[in-house]
């Protein structure tokens, strides 16, 4: 059996019936065997400001960069804001970039996202897959899984309904791991 694995997930959505947030969830139900999840909520991160970050980092921040920096891998939902990633995912981003030790250096990244428009993320997922270049996270080439229609794709509790995207999911997430173990250091 292979080494257990840790994901941490990360919403770009603060909204409270966010389908990124419901896909995550419906990962975290999807998981191969020996994977473990926890969700990360940035709700409680502030601005990027480096005047503050210089005086040491807000504990919220923190905490965020030493769970990147403990887990496995990285799993981001990003909804798609005016074609690109959502402000307040890029400002989580930018604080944890920051030196020292920025943790998505070599760090496995999964990129998932869902969206009531046809093409369910594409545009943010694109750019998110832009900024990891620059910190050297090993992003996940495929399989790409962008849920377009995810209003007819949840229900009212944000449980993922369809079967097909439900499947697509799963196999993305044995991508995930693999990917995960290939990328660890032995």
């Amino acid at each position: 059996m292979s080494a257990p694995l840790h994901i941490l997930g990360i919403s770009g959505s603060l909204r409270k019936n966010s389908y990124n947030s419901a896909a995550l969830r419906a990962a975290s139900e999807l998981l191969p065997e020996g994977v473990t999840m926890e969700i990360f909520d940035l709700s409680s991160i502030p601005m990027y400001n480096d005047d503050v970050r210089e005086q040491g980092y807000p504990a919220a921040v923190q905490t965020l960069r030493e769970k990147i920096a403990t887990a496995d891998a990285v799993l981001i939902a990003t909804p798609e804001y005016n074609y690109s990633v959502p402000g307040m995912l890029k400002n989580a981003i930018d604080w944890a970039s920051r030196p020292p030790s920025q943790p998505f250096d070599g760090k496995p990244i999964g990129i998932i996202g869902a969206s009531p428009g046809v093409l369910g993320t594409a545009r943010a997922q694109y750019h998110l897959r832009q900024m990891f270049v620059f910190m050297n996270g090993m992003v996940l080439n495929r399989p790409e899984v962008m849920i377009g229609a995810a209003n007819t794709k949840f229900d009212a509790n944000g449980k993922l309904t369809d079967a097909v995207t439900r499947d697509f999911l799963q196999k993305f997430l044995v991508s995930l791991a693999a990917w995960s173990r290939r990328m660890k250091p032995s």
